[in-house]
């Protein structure tokens, strides 16, 4: 018994040793391939070819920092999923990251991989390697939103356990492959926006029996007949989206045989297909009680029909910028069955309704949102439109409305955002209605027609408070006494164009934009020390402000937008106007501001646009401007008391496109190297200043800031908006500028406008002065110029506004069509000039008192005249011989008369009639 026993224990004892032995040599010979895949360790080959896949790619944040050589375990990289078991790549998720570059072909020596996303980068050059096919394991791959081209291979309908495919928004070019047929487990495919494709057999699509999302825009389907069919087919399509597909251009887009009870569509796209109303017939079969959300935007339709009226799960309806005439109330009644029970968002931006919004519109008592800016819609609003119980957005701007004054409305308890600019209030008074909506919180009625003060406690009426208030280009009078403890967090406030006047006391503190400019508004300017850190936008231009600029601009590190022109100011810049780092519009002209700029301002580098105009600064023009500002492409710093030369540091401002230093008290050369202004050379446009709110709901646009700016145009001033972004200009004049004119200046070949009028400019106009075609306007009087006009000058065939006067210029004026057409006065002052349009004729020793032509010799007119005298001989010789063949073959052949006489009287009665 004891024997048995002991034996037993040595056998357990031997094989428990001869067992671990083997694991731990094994262990050692597979240590090389696994690397210790036991420990969840990658695998070292997939480790190598993961830092090979990040080698070409550029990490603009960083995110891919722990792809290092040094840490051996890419299983705790970021976005790599790795198998517990195996240890194995599984999943290369590293979407979003915003990588730049191309993809490396090594991720296919990831066999393992089931899921690969790498979606929204900016992936360059890169092509879709046809070995790809090779994962079959893959059940998501997703390349959307990136650059890259090539085409699709047909090798990816080898990934037949594909649940998830995205190519979208890329540059491929060709046919989408049939292999697509291929992935029969699919159920999203997502080829929208891949680039210049088309369909050229769809019957491919009717083999993914499992789809349930599909978008395919902008692949033109244009050959592709009885495609409804195929759609149709696709019994578990949920979602389909065919933007952009020439669907006009389908001669059958379906059979005679359908049956629209099978389509299991619940959200459909069909914009931007030049669509007509024909295509209800087609859309009928795949319209079902299924449909929640209809696409019908940028097309030609001039209706809807009634079936549209009966789908009752329709919630969402989009019909923007249709170009065809469409009268609303009978879109109403088109929509009047139990949709409009269901219906509870119509999107109507940009089309063409007109007529009225009618008493229809209580039918639909699911609506909450209800937008129709943008269209040609008259008469006034039915009272219908404020009883709708769910009603919570209102968008009727830019129409022709009347609008009563005053409405018998009860008070209604959803109504939060009102948009009416440019609709009109009948009558001129205050719309009382307003009061009626205790729950508003967005009012824009903005260039309404209102011409009255605000009404007696309008500005404490607002219970669940305004995070958007809009009362702009009316003629609103009255004193604003609070703009605090009635506005949201995060809130936007603008007065502008008006008559408020008065001071401005208390401000919420969290405001992200105030434009109070162009009204009557007093005081000192304290309150804005009430707004922190939120503020974007502060406009306060175009009133009666007095006093310094308080010294709190350090709360403002994320304004964008600083405008206090034309107001009562003065007093030094003070050292917090550097702590606005995020500043790109900085306007301060026609102040009484004083003393040198401050040296903080060169922190402020995200200028774009600097106008100090018209105050009384003083000091040299400093030379960080151009060293530090260096995305400046608006410099005004006109009518000061600047002195000293002009700082060759202001060349290096490669974005400049407007460039004032007149009226000021600078002396010196004009700098050769500004010759050099990149964008003065070449056709480029500055951006524009937007940016955007964010409230607890919604998001929207507050302010798109209109680049503009006061510049001396053309002898006047004049102030330019929105078409600033096409103007390129310098003014030097009235300083105390001396030399040549640099030769290196003719370069700007894209300037618009030059003045250096009122200097003591000297020497001859560059010869090369010509080649600056684009140039309408050039103003060089009052200078010391001498010698000849250029010749090239004949040929600024732009130039609208030139002054030469009161110069030393001698001799004739070149001939040309723009030099003889201004008014002799621009000549005044240069004895020695002579010739059109100056009544002095030159020398007698000119043998014409009519210059040939720049770059014509009187010899070459000679030779011209000759050449025509031949020319008018020949033709009348030709025309001679052609014309009798042409009767003597009429003479000759009698069918030839008969038919031309038959045409040409055809012909006679035609042009008769």
């Amino acid at each position: 018994m004891n024997l048995c026993v002991f034996i037993i224990i040595s056998i357990l004892l031997l094989l428990t040793t001869t067992t671990a032995s083997q694991l731990v040599a094994g262990g050692e010979e597979g240590g090389d391939d696994r690397n210790g895949a036991n420990m969840n360790k990658c695998l070292e080959k997939e480790r190598l070819a993961l830092l090979l896949f990040k080698a070409p790619l550029y990490d603009r944040r960083g995110i891919l920092a722990s792809w290092r050589a040094d840490n051996h375990d890419c299983c705790k990289w970021r976005g790599v999923t790795c198998s517990n078991q195996t240890g194995h790549v599984t999943g290369l998720d590293i979407s979003h990251f915003d990588l730049g570059g191309e993809i490396s072909h090594t991720f296919l020596n990831l066999t393992c991989l089931n899921h690969l996303d790498l979606s929204y980068n900016s992936l360059l050059n890169g092509t879709i390697p046809r070995s790809i096919g090779s994962l079959t394991r893959l059940r998501y791959l997703d390349l959307s939103y990136n650059h890259l081209n090539g085409t699709i291979p047909g090798s990816i309908g080898s990934l037949t356990e594909l649940r998830h495919l995205g190519l979208s928004d890329n540059s491929f070019y060709g046919t989408i492959p049939p292999e697509f047929g291929n992935l029969t487990n699919l159920q999203y495919l997502n080829l929208g926006s891949v680039g210049r494709y088309r369909v050229e057999n769809i019957e491919w699509l009717s083999h993914l029996s499992h789809l349930e999302w599909l978008r395919m825009d902008g692949i033109s389907l244009a050959k592709q007949n009885y495609w409804v069919d195929v759609i149709l087919s696709l019994r578990n399509l949920s979602y389909l989206s065919l933007e952009g597909c020439e669907l006009s251009k389908i001669i059958y887009p379906y059979s005679l045989f359908l049956n629209s009870s099978f389509s299991s569509v619940e959200s459909l796209y069909l914009g931007d297909n030049n669509l007509t109303s024909s295509m209800y017939r087609w859309l009928l079969p795949l319209t079902s009680n299924k449909l929640r959300f209809l696409y019908l935007s940028s097309n030609m339709l001039d209706g809807i029909p009634k079936y549209l009226g009966n789908l009752c799960s329709l919630e969402t309806l989009y019909f923007n910028n249709n170009s065809a005439v469409v009268k609303f109330p009978d879109f109403l009644n088109n929509l009047s069955g139990c949709t409009s029970h269901t219906l509870q968002l119509l999107y109507a931006i940009g089309s063409q309704f007109t007529e009225s919004v009618s008493d229809e519109i209580q039918k639909f008592s699911s609506l909450k949102s209800l937008d129709l800016s943008h269209n040609h819609l008259n008469g006034s609003i039915s009272e219908k439109l404020w009883e709708l119980p769910r009603l919570q957005t209102l968008d009727v701007s830019f129409n022709n409305l009347r609008v009563p004054s005053t409405y018998h409305l009860s008070s209604l308890s959803y109504l939060h955002f009102i948009d009416m600019r440019s609709c009109k209030l009948l009558g001129p008074r205050f719309p009382k209605w307003i009061q009626t909506f205790k729950r508003l919180t967005r009012l824009d009625i903005s260039n309404a027609g209102i011409s009255d003060t605000t009404p007696l406690g309008f500005w404490d009426m607002w219970p669940y408070q305004l995070d958007y208030l809009n009362l702009s280009s009316n003629n609103i009078n009255g004193k604003v006494p609070d703009l605090l403890s009635n506005f949201a967090k995060y809130s936007a406030i603008d007065l502008s164009s008006n008559n408020f006047y008065g001071p401005i006391t208390n401000v919420s503190s969290t405001l992200l934009s105030l434009n109070l400019s162009k009204n009557n508004f007093s005081g000192g300017i304290a309150f804005i020390c009430q707004i922190f850190d939120g503020l974007l936008f502060l406009d306060l231009s175009d009133n009666s402000f007095i006093g310094q600029l308080p010294d709190c601009l350090w709360h403002f590190k994320r304004l964008k937008v600083l405008n206090l022109r034309h107001n009562n100011l003065f007093g030094r810049l003070p050292p917090s106007v550097g702590s606005m780092t995020e500043l790109e519009v900085l306007y301060l002209s026609k102040n009484n501001f004083y003393g040198e700029l401050p040296l903080s301002l060169k922190n402020c580098t995200s200028l774009k646009s600097l106008n100090l105009g018209a105050n009384k600064f003083s000091g040299n023009v400093p030379l960080w401007i151009g060293e530090n500002l260096s995305g400046l492409y608006v410099l005004i710093l006109k009518s000061n008391n600047f002195f000293g030369t002009i700082p060759l540091q202001l060349c290096q401002l490669s974005n400049l496109q407007i460039l004032d230093l007149s009226m000021n008290n600078l002396h010196g050369i004009i700098p050769s190297c500004l010759g050099n202004l990149t964008s003065m050379v070449q056709q480029e446009f500055l951006q524009g200043v937007e940016f955007y709110k964010t409230s607890v709901n919604y998001s929207y646009e507050i302010e798109t800031y209109v680049d503009h700016a006061i510049i001396q145009w053309q002898g006047d001033e004049r102030e330019f908006f929105s078409t600033l972004k096409l103007l390129k200009s310098i003014d030097l004049s009235s300083n105390d500028l001396t030399g040549n004119i640099p030769y290196e200046i003719t370069n700007l070949y894209d300037l618009i406008a030059l003045n250096l009028s009122k200097n003591k400019l000297s020497g001859e106009i560059p010869s090369t002065i010509g080649e600056m075609n684009n140039l309408l306007t050039l103003d060089l009087s009052r200078n010391s110029f001498s010698g000849r006009i250029p010749s090239s000058m004949s040929h600024m065939s732009l130039l609208n506004y030139l002054d030469l006067s009161f110069n030393n210029l001698s001799g004739r004026i070149p001939f040309s069509t723009q030099l003889q057409s201004f008014n002799p006065s621009r000549y005044d002052g240069n004895t020695g000039l002579c010739g059109l349009p100056l009544p002095k004729n030159c020398p007698v020793d000119e043998k014409s008192k009519v210059p040939p032509p720049a770059g014509k010799s009187e010899g070459d007119e000679e030779d011209i005249d000759e050449v025509q005298r031949w020319f008018y001989i020949g033709g009348g010789m030709g025309f001679a011989t052609g014309f009798w063949i042409a009767c003597g073959a009429l003479l000759l052949n009698r069918h030839g008369r008969h038919f031309f006489c038959f045409f040409y009287f055809l012909f006679y009665d035609s042009f008769k009639d």
